[in-house]
């Protein structure tokens, strides 16, 4: 498997009282649809996903399953957990709601201490369906797990069945640099770091899992095409808004921040779970100001 272009890591919804809302994720679709998304990432950071218990995050594939099917869009679940029963639990549940692919993070409490250990964790997490293509989520500012990826590219193509790469969302760049070309290019490395897209696409990445493609997919459309026709200072420009946008962001708590926009935009996710700190009223009014003031709604959302 070789994924290329945009992937949404979307939010997932939640009622006021910070259920699951699996009957939003029909909305979600065909919202991205509409914006050019052909690809989600469910459950990963931006899903909150260690803060949803297995059950929940099995419904979300099966919610999930249809509403991809139903756009046209490739579906890859997140089965990362810190316990591996769980895991494989999520593993099946995944291959059952038909996901294209798996991906996982590391353990983040008793974390592996090298590529090693780190294969061998995902040699028993993808057990229950060896076939299925896997993807290692590599965001050591997260997980706390700082391994030699490239490294690890060496032992997974040779000892995990599905193995098809990595979302690499590692602020290393050299380390980048050599997975992207590690054994000729083998590995589907897509690039998760949206404020530098452009350096992911400048490295070699064929593809980008994004959490604020969930609405400003038309934004990074356009990097994506200014670079392909080698308009670098147009590209340079999109980008340098992103970056604006993504700093505003960080200043409000990025993940509850980029799930409010959310609503901004037309659909509703709902609040974040705790410990993350829902976004008062005023704030998300404050916010929108800001937005409109940057013209956000005028170049990220069309």
């Amino acid at each position: 498997m070789k994924l290329e272009g945009l992937i949404a890591a979307v939010h997932t919804p939640m009622h006021d009282n910070c259920s699951v809302n699996c009957g939003q994720v029909p909305a979600q679709a065909g919202h991205l649809a509409k914006l050019g998304v052909r690809g989600v990432f469910v459950g990963g950071t931006t899903g909150e996903c260690l803060s949803l218990t297995t059950d929940e995050r099995a419904n979300l594939f099966e919610a999930w399953g249809g509403a991809a099917r139903d756009n046209g869009q490739t579906f890859v679940a997140h089965v990362g957990h810190n316990s591996l029963p769980d895991a494989q639990a999520l593993v099946c549940a995944a291959h059952d709601s038909g996901a294209d692919a798996i991906a996982a993070m590391p353990p983040t409490f008793f974390k592996p201490a090298d590529a090693g250990a780190l294969c061998d964790w995902f040699v028993e997490l993808t057990r229950p369906a060896p076939g299925m293509p896997f993807y290692f989520y590599d965001i050591p500012p997260m997980s706390g797990v700082t391994v030699d990826t490239r490294a690890f590219l060496d032992l997974a193509g040779e000892r995990l069945p599905g193995f098809a790469g990595v979302k690499y969302s590692n602020p290393n760049d050299e380390l980048l640099q050599a997975c992207v070309s590690h054994n000729g290019g083998a590995a589907n490395i897509l690039y998760g770091i949206d404020e530098r897209y452009l350096h992911g696409l400048s490295t070699g990445c064929p593809g980008a899992v994004g959490s604020t493609f969930n609405f400003a997919a038309p934004l990074y459309r356009r990097i994506q095409g200014a670079f392909e026709r080698g308009e670098r200072e147009a590209a340079e420009s999109d980008q340098a808004r992103s970056v604006q946008m993504i700093r505003r962001f960080k200043q409000h708590n990025y993940v509850p921040t980029a799930k409010a926009v959310m609503a901004l935009v037309g659909v509703d996710c709902g609040p974040v779970r705790p410990p993350l700190p829902r976004l008062s009223p005023a704030r998300i009014d404050t916010l929108r100001r800001d937005l409109d003031a940057m013209g956000f709604f005028d170049w990220a959302v069309q």
